[in-house]
């Protein structure tokens, strides 16, 4: 039996790659939250 062999588009599949742009938002929402209840904790005493 001959292999077939893959078309076009199973070649041209991208990889999937890790969204670094939401990565990025993510983080930075979280530690502007961790930094602003750190400030609000300081100050409230």
């Amino acid at each position: 039996m001959q292999r077939k062999k893959p078309t076009y588009l199973q070649q041209r599949k991208p990889k999937e790659a890790v969204n670094k742009k939401l990565i990025i938002w993510t983080s930075t929402v979280f530690a502007a939250i961790v930094i602003i209840m750190i400030i609000l904790f300081i100050f409230n005493k």
